[in-house]
């Protein structure tokens, strides 16, 4: 395959992460609701962990756990963004601090 074949193998898997992390994001939500009827906080550290360790363990290469938990801190702490809007409806979205937010706001 040349770089134009692999290029569209990436953009292929990107429809299919964006696919899967909005599913995530729609387990999320309904977790934040359950979460505010029965007052549980938005932030679970150990549940966090084990997350964590779950995609370690399973994970096959060829990235290496570390990235791997960096990767999934970030889409936890998006997630957790997600369940305060979701208890706090009116408050104001958290900045994510990353430089290519500014360049692709909603």
């Amino acid at each position: 395959m040349d770089i134009l074949d692999w290029r569209k193998k990436i953009d292929e898997l990107d429809r299919k992460l964006v696919e899967l992390l909005n599913q995530r994001a729609a387990a999320a939500i309904e977790i934040g609701r359950l979460k505010r009827n029965t007052d549980l906080p938005i932030y679970e550290p150990e549940r966090e962990r084990e997350v964590i360790a779950n995609a370690q363990r399973i994970n096959a290469g060829p990235l290496v756990g570390r990235d791997l938990a960096q990767i999934y801190e970030r889409i936890m702490d998006v997630m957790r963004s997600i369940q305060k809007h979701e208890i706090v409806p009116d408050s104001e979205p958290m900045p994510h601090g990353t430089e290519i937010d500014s360049k692709f706001e909603d």
